[in-house]
This record gives C-alpha cells, structure tokens and sequence, in this order.
C-alpha cells in the first residue's frame, strides 16, 4: 500500500510514519516544503517530495510523483492562537491545500483514499446539551482554525458528493504526546518543568486558563485510529475520535508537577488565554468505535510521563 503524508514534518505526521513503519505492506512517502524529513530515524525509510500545497501545480506534481493508494492529509497550520493573529493565512493555508489536493486527484483520475484530518474545533461553542459532542452536534467555530477545518471538511464531504472521491473524514480531540511543540499546553507546561529542573528558568510556570476541561488522547493512540479509519471508514463518513473523558487543565498541571520535585510559584499569563475558550469539551467516540473496534491504549499518567520525559532530553 502506497501511501503519502502531508505534514509529515509536524508532530503527527512523523508519529503515523513511525507507526506504519511497523506495519507490513506500507510503502511511505511524505509531503513537506523542507528539504528534509524532521526525524532522522525515518530518513532511510520514508521518501520526501519537498512541494508547497498551497501551489496547485506542486500539489499536482506531487501527487504524480507519489501515485498514492493512500492520502493522510495532515498539513495545515494548527495552533489556534495563531489563527487569531493571522486569520488569513490560517484560512489560506488549510482550505487551499485540501482544494489542491481533491483537484489534482480528479485531474489525474485517481482512485487514492483520502483521509481528511479535521478537528473538534469545528464545534466550538458548545452548551451543555450537546455533550458529549457527537457527529450530528451542530458546527459553531468559535476561532478561525476551527472555521478553516469547517471549510475543509465541507470540501472533502462535497468532492465525495459531487465527484465520487474515496474520502473519510475525522475529527480527532486534543492529542498530545513527546515531541510537540511547546505552543500547545502539555508541552508547554512540561518544557517549563524541565527547565525549572535544569536551572534555565526561575521557578515561576506561567499558565493559561486551568479550569478548562479537555477530551485528551496520546498521539500514538490517534495516529492508530487514522489507519483504522482508512481500513475500515465509509467513504463519504465522518467519525469523531477522542477518549469519551474529560480532563481540567488544572488536573493535568497537578499531575506534570507530581512527577517532579520542584516546587513552583504558578502565575496566570494573559498571552496564553484565548479570546474565546470552550469550558468543557468531551467526545462521544461510539460511531468510530463500532465502525473499527478502536479504544485508546496509551494511559493518561503514561502519556504525561512520556511528554515531560522528552522536555528533559531536550533542555
């Protein structure tokens, strides 16, 4: 099976890589605009074709060049924050990959399965009626990024519609997991903990809002479900993915601090709040557990053990 994945640069796209590394029958390649893939550890495995998807025609050439049984579309600018300071170019970089995509597949008439990755975001503003949060909860973005992954979500659904393109669409809750960037809030915590330990930083932890409660799932528990969902999905479907639990952001501070012997001053920081945060956000998994079987594996302590423990190597 003949595979290509955008974003394979980023904090998903290298944990699917190594994933399907251990799987029999998966022949890798990867989409990024570096010159390099990220992980040295999969460079001997994985073929890169360096292409920007927001150009069309290196979109196209790379689809041509991959000739894929298998699209796992990752790439896209995540961090909502972002998205806040620069509304366009999240809009810009998430919908226009996608179109190109889906148009290169038609203009090549290939018979590729694509898995589009959307997110829980796309719910947004949510009341206490629709938890837990399935499929059929109406979609009310309450930031831009959730409004670009509403966009290509409808893209995909409509391409499937219009044209009988072979596409599943997810929509995965927070996922975290060793290697992530610090702009999200386990690492971040994590990556001021290890450096409180080293001596880099006073000990003072700067924090968001921590009464916010999250559906969180390891990395590597969500890469596993996006392949059940290209084995298993039907195409046209669209499957919520997340654990069904519900965590405080203060619970998960609690919980990094326990693993370490530093004592902290905890001090609230006005960059790290959003304009518009969710108080609760809990996934109801059932449709794509009955479709594939999938339940996480990955204990919550074991995935915060292995976040802080990757901040270490690092500082």
């Amino acid at each position: 099976m003949r595979t290509l994945i955008t974003g394979i640069n980023g904090f998903v796209g290298g944990h699917l890589a190594e994933y399907l590394l251990t799987m029999p029958g998966w022949e890798i390649w990867g989409v990024s605009r570096a010159e390099q893939l990220a992980l040295p550890q999969i460079r001997d495995q994985v073929r890169l074709i360096r292409a920007d998807l927001c150009d069309a025609a290196q979109t196209d050439a790379a689809i041509a060049t991959a000739r894929p049984d298998v699209i796992f579309h990752l790439a896209g600018q995540p961090f909502v924050p972002e998205s806040f300071r620069d509304p366009a170019a999240t809009l810009n970089t998430n919908i226009l990959a996608q179109l190109h995509i889906l148009l290169a597949l038609i203009a090549q008439k290939r018979h590729t399965r694509v898995l589009a990755v959307c997110t829980n975001e796309e719910y947004g503003t949510i009341t206490p009626a629709d938890l837990p949060i399935d499929e059929d909860t109406p979609l009310r973005p309450a930031n831009p990024y959730g409004v670009s992954k509403v966009a290509q979500d409808m893209l995909a659904f409509q391409y499937h519609t219009s044209h009988g393109l072979d596409v599943v669409r997810v929509r995965p809750f927070t996922h975290i997991g060793p290697r992530q960037s610090e702009r999200f809030v386990a690492a971040a915590f994590a990556r001021q903990i290890a450096q409180i330990e080293a001596g880099v930083q006073p000990p003072v932890l700067r924090v968001g809002n921590l009464s916010a409660q999250r559906d969180f799932t390891d990395v590597r528990d969500i890469v596993r479900a996006y392949v059940l969902a290209v084995e298993h999905g039907a195409a046209g479907q669209v499957y919520n993915i997340g654990s069904g639990q519900a965590v405080t952001i203060q619970a998960l501070l609690e919980q990094l601090l326990a693993l370490s012997s530093i004592q902290v001053d905890v001090q609230p920081d006005p960059q790290r709040m959003r304009p518009v945060d969710v108080p609760l956000v809990v996934c109801n998994p059932g449709r794509f557990q009955a479709c594939t079987g999938w339940t996480p594996h990955i204990s919550f302590e074991q995935t915060l053990q292995d976040i802080l423990h990757d901040w270490r190597t690092r500082i």
